[in-house]
This record gives C-alpha cells, sequence and structure tokens, in this order.
C-alpha cells in the first residue's frame, strides 16, 4: 500500500508547488519584464503623483469632465449593513448588476438615464453598465455627445475639447478586432494638461 501511495503524495506535493508557486511567479517576474507598465497596474500619473489606473474607471461626476459608462456596483452602506449602497467603480465590488433586457428595474433605469441626458438618440454605453462596472473606456460617439457640456463648463472652444477627443480616440485592436475607444481618465488628464483645471 505504501508503494502506491508514496507516489501519489509526490505527485500531488510536486504539483502543488509547481502550479500553485513556481508558474505564478515565473509569469508574475516574466510580465514584470515583458510588459512592466501592464503589470504594474497601468497607473496614470499628474504632477509625478499616481492618479488612477488606465485599467478601471473612476467616477467623475463634475460637468468639466468626461463621464464614464454607468456603474451598477453596490457595497454594504455603512450606517446600516443591512442594506447596500451604490459604489461607482469600487473594485473591490467588481460584478454586473445581472439585470436582464427584460428587468423593469433595468429598463427603468436607463429609460431614466437617456431622460437625464436630454438627448432622444444615445449610444448603448452611455446608458449601460459593464459586466464588471468597472469599464475605464468609452465609445467616441459617447465622447463627442459630451463635447458641448465640458467645453461650457471649462469655457473654452467646443472644438478644442473634440480635438482632444480626437486624439484620445484609440482604433480597434491591430485594425481588425473591437471597437474604438476613449479611455475617460486619459481624456480627463489631457484636458487638465491643455492647462484648463
Amino acid at each position: 500500500m505504501t508503494a502506491h501511495l508514496r507516489p501519489v503524495v509526490v505527485l500531488i506535493v510536486f504539483f502543488t508547488l509547481l502550479t500553485g508557486f513556481v508558474l505564478p511567479l515565473a509569469l508574475t517576474g516574466a510580465a514584470g519584464v515583458v510588459l512592466p507598465y501592464q503589470a504594474g497596474g497601468s497607473i496614470l500619473t499628474r504632477d509625478g503623483k499616481p492618479v488612477g489606473s488606465a485599467l478601471i474607471g473612476q467616477d467623475f461626476t463634475a460637468a468639466r469632465y468626461f463621464h464614464g459608462r454607468p456603474s451598477a456596483l453596490t457595497g454594504t452602506d455603512p450606517k446600516d449593513p443591512t442594506k447596500t449602497v451604490p459604489t461607482p467603480y469600487d473594485a473591490s465590488e467588481s460584478g454586473a448588476s445581472n439585470l436582464g433586457p427584460t428587468s423593469k428595474a433595468l429598463i427603468d433605469r436607463v429609460r431614466g438615464d437617456i431622460k437625464a441626458s436630454g438627448l432622444t438618440d444615445v449610444p448603448g454605453d452611455m446608458v449601460t453598465t459593464s459586466a464588471s462596472g468597472l469599464d475605464p473606456d468609452i465609445s467616441p460617439e459617447d465622447a463627442a455627445l459630451q463635447v458641448a457640456r465640458v467645453a461650457k463648463a471649462r469655457g473654452i472652444p467646443p472644438e478644442q475639447v473634440a480635438a482632444l477627443v480626437a486624439a484620445q480616440t484609440r482604433g480597434k485592436l491591430l485594425g481588425l478586432f473591437g471597437a474604438p475607444t476613449v479611455n475617460v481618465l486619459r481624456l480627463n488628464l489631457a484636458l487638465d494638461a491643455a492647462g484648463q483645471r
């Protein structure tokens, strides 16, 4: 019996060490060498200080900034642990709302967001949440609809803001995959860097 048990124990220990420690450490080390910016969290800075990650959205609400996609994240209410409160873009609460296309709550929220925008035709990402609730990007169409508001709040010509949007728009991956996007944090940092804080 010991002759059969020993190889099993040795294999369990070996593969636990290999897949649980050696492989993750090797991949993390390789990522740090090959893609140091991404492996370090894709941190963006302003005046030498970190202001966020290019991979995680932020809850911009001021009129002078571009706003990201809605975030359906909720967390425990600090005042009453039996209730939840909205916690937009909180990475520790990442997840979808799990509301389906026939959900009355989802339909009411989307209709309310469309009404609040004052527009009748809006791109989907302007009123729908992402699966993670952390999406840092918006579509160029979404950004274009926000240009007038941002320009007015900053007191600058809309053409100047539109030029920043165009400069921050990334095309499809390899020209084939996905859709063009605008990273909201990068765009807002570009606005601030243009001397319009």
